[in-house]
């Protein structure tokens, strides 16, 4: 089918620029300018932004394992409506992502759904022990993007070393959960005045800084990649910064909660906000907004974690971690171009250039012709109530439920395939 979007936004690279896009056979086959020629469909996308399809390296699908949270099917619907074309998903399900067979599942089960393209993480060591490497070459092969033991840090320095020695041989990627676990000593919301407050077990910044610190004189050591997750300290932000400076090949991350929400949200209790690393201080929001807009923080994630609401509607000491996020992350993160940390075409290079650069993914993250018709269509001027009840997650705990944004996806395609269209879904082959 011939696709035609015409008099979009769209976002090239460091430019926008108003026009048509057409996408064919898979592929974009036209981008700027006016088309004349004939096609299948044509949709009008006046006053709208086109972005190459947001990608989402960091999200939580609990398939196989713990489907009653989330599953492969219920996560891809939540993406595409959210606007991402592709999601790599964390490997601490139930068996965990340790060997390539699973690795073939998550794969097979993805392709079989017709939806987001869906690129499984497999783990560092087997079991997430922390006490032998995992099936790392086999499992690259298989397709896993990168490799991460996700809640946990890797166990020890030399566990890492190892990793990371193993991995360069095929320019794999390590991402990695910084923490000293010795330093977060059962503690579960950021030490600080709030946490006392409160009358809650905090987690010192020193955790996730010392943390920092280790895996990337460990990575200069090695002279590896190594990918820092969900940033959440102002600590990390420089110790990024200043090894970056150094030549060290680390890329780092963060999500809309260490930059838009602060640990007085726990005052309420809210379990919602009890997140890992837990919610900091306004001060470390504002270095993380300072570390993207100079481009210390590389990608903008959800770390999408769905829970059963069985699971969060206890004491906040025995909550589960984690937040839900696919479908808020476009209205919360265009909140930066409103505060002038980034423009549009910043944004789609977090959101989807860079993604695509760090994971490897072939002619994708940008709008150019020849390359993959992935596509995300965002209405900038939408305003609304965040309700996280309505979303096409099994699950709804979300830190921003009630939450007023601006600015929504209206339209997800998927190699040419239209897949979410102002609120309705539709799989590859079904339309």
């Amino acid at each position: 089918m011939k696709i035609l979007l015409k008099n979009g936004n769209i976002v090239f690279g460091d430019k926008v620029q108003k026009g048509d896009l057409v996408l064919e056979n898979g592929k974009i086959a036209f981008a700027g300018g006016t088309y004349s020629d004939s096609t299948d469909k044509i949709y009008d996308v006046s006053g709208k932004m086109v972005l190459p399809g947001l990608i989402d390296m960091h999200t939580h699908l609990r398939d196989p394992g713990l489907e009653y949270k989330e599953d492969i099917i219920s996560g891809s619907r939540s993406a595409v409506a959210g606007g991402f074309t592709a999601i790599a998903c964390m490997p601490n399900t139930r068996p965990v992502l340790d060997n390539p067979a699973l690795i073939a599942y998550i794969k097979y089960k993805s392709k079989e759904n017709g939806l987001c393209k869906v690129l499984p993480i497999g783990t560092v060591t087997k079991g997430q022990k922390g006490e032998a490497l995992a099936e790392l070459r086999l499992m690259n092969d298989q397709g896993a993007v990168a490799f991460s033991d996700d809640g946990y840090p890797v166990s020890t320095a030399q566990m890492l070393r190892l990793a990371l020695e193993y991995t360069k041989d095929f320019d794999g990627l390590i991402i990695s959960h910084c923490e000293d676990r010795s330093l977060t000593d059962g503690g579960y919301v950021n030490e600080g005045k709030n946490a006392s407050l409160a009358g809650l077990k905090g987690i010192s910044r020193a955790s996730e800084d010392v943390g920092t610190a280790r895996d990337l004189i460990v990575a200069n050591t090695m002279n590896a990649r190594i990918h820092i997750a969900h940033v959440s300290t102002s600590g990390a932000v420089e110790l990024i910064r200043y090894f970056k400076s150094k030549g060290v090949k680390v890329t780092a991350e963060t999500c809309p909660q260490y930059f838009l929400a602060t640990d007085k949200e726990i005052l309420e209790f809210n379990t919602f906000a009890k997140v890992n690393p837990p919610l900091r201080e306004e001060s470390d929001n504002i270095a993380i907004l300072e570390g993207i807009k100079d481009r210390t923080i590389d990608v903008l994630v959800t770390d999408h974690a769905p829970h059963h609401i069985d699971e969060k509607r206890v004491d906040f000491s025995e909550a589960a971690f984690g937040s839900i996020g696919l479908e808020s992350a476009v209205g919360l993160n265009t909140r930066l171009i409103e505060k002038g940390i980034l423009d549009w075409t910043g944004l789609a290079k977090l959101m989807s250039t860079n993604p695509a650069h760090i994971l490897k993914l072939h002619e994708t993250g940008e709008i150019k012709t020849g390359y993959t018709a992935d596509i995300t269509v965002i209405d900038p001027d939408i305003k609304y109530v965040f309700d996280a009840k309505k979303t096409f997650s099994k699950s709804h705990n979300s830190l921003f439920d009630g939450w007023k944004l601006k600015g929504k996806t209206t339209m997800t395609i998927i190699d040419g395939q239209v897949v979410y269209n102002n609120s309705i879904i539709t799989p590859f082959g079904k339309d």
